[in-house]
């Protein structure tokens, strides 16, 4: 089996891109971030074509996620329980069943700098999820990808230096990734193309991906049934390049069977 996750940085605008990655990639399931269309408006006969079955939930011009499958989606799901808003719950998570997994797609607030009250947003946001995510968690295989907008590590970002003060990198923000994981998840880093860090974005400004200065904050967490059967994990650099790409990368993981 294969998955992937994406933050396109708009469906719409990317969409002759995604749909000849598709038709290359082949995931089996694919979740998708900042699509920026709202449910009706995505372009689920698009991807119909491909052979994916389409679950959006959207805004319009504003944040909105998305999974796709060629496996199937049943028990979807839209936001999450306690959800809190800013002031009204956003289209920033979705989940389904997909050949056995949990699948959970999900784009958290950005924070903008710490003494914004998107800043205090994202974490609450955070925490929510970590106590909706406890009952899954439990439940069977599970896997929660996406836009995570937060480096795990200062190995995450090209040169802490440059973010001191900065969000995405902060206390707080890392302890709530860490509960993520302390929760019953594990990381699943995908292999770079090019260096020795597997960043997944790096800002449109000239110069910052070809010099490699970028980020990693699409992250894969699985609960260790699926985690052990990862046999491989990659930032797809080359999604990035070429006119008009998103700002992220997506992460292609493929996974043995399960085990009978």
């Amino acid at each position: 089996m294969r998955f992937a996750t994406w933050n396109v940085n708009s469906v719409k605008a990317r969409l002759p891109r995604l749909l000849e990655w598709l038709d290359t990639t082949k995931p089996d399931v694919l979740c998708l971030q900042e699509t920026k269309v709202g449910e009706d408006a995505f372009p689920s006969d698009e991807a119909g074509e491909l052979g994916y079955e389409v679950a959006a939930y959207g805004q319009g011009r504003w944040n909105g996620v998305a999974l796709l499958s060629r496996v199937g989606l049943d028990e979807v799901r839209k936001g999450f329980a306690g959800e809190p808003g800013y002031p009204d719950p956003e289209a920033r998570a979705i989940s389904a069943r997909a050949g056995g997994i949990r699948f959970w797609s999900i784009y958290v607030p950005n924070g903008r700098t710490p003494d914004d009250p998107h800043y205090t947003y994202k974490l609450s946001w955070l925490s929510a999820l970590r106590s909706a995510l406890t009952a899954e968690i439990d439940a069977g295989p599970l896997v929660l990808a996406g836009d995570f907008n937060v480096a795990p590590t200062d190995d995450d970002v090209w040169d802490p230096a440059v973010f001191v003060g900065s969000t995405h990198v902060t206390p707080p923000e890392r302890e709530a990734l860490s509960g993520l994981r302390s929760a019953g998840l594990q990381d699943i880093v995908g292999r770079p193309m090019k260096g020795d860090h597997p960043f997944t974005y790096w800002d449109y400004r000239a110069g910052m991906f070809h010099q490699n200065k970028g980020m990693r904050i699409d992250l894969v967490y699985a609960t260790p049934s699926v985690a052990g059967r990862v046999t491989d994990a990659v930032v797809d650099r080359e999604a990035r390049k070429g006119k008009g790409p998103s700002d992220h990368a997506p992460i292609v993981v493929d996974l043995a069977d399960a085990a009978s």
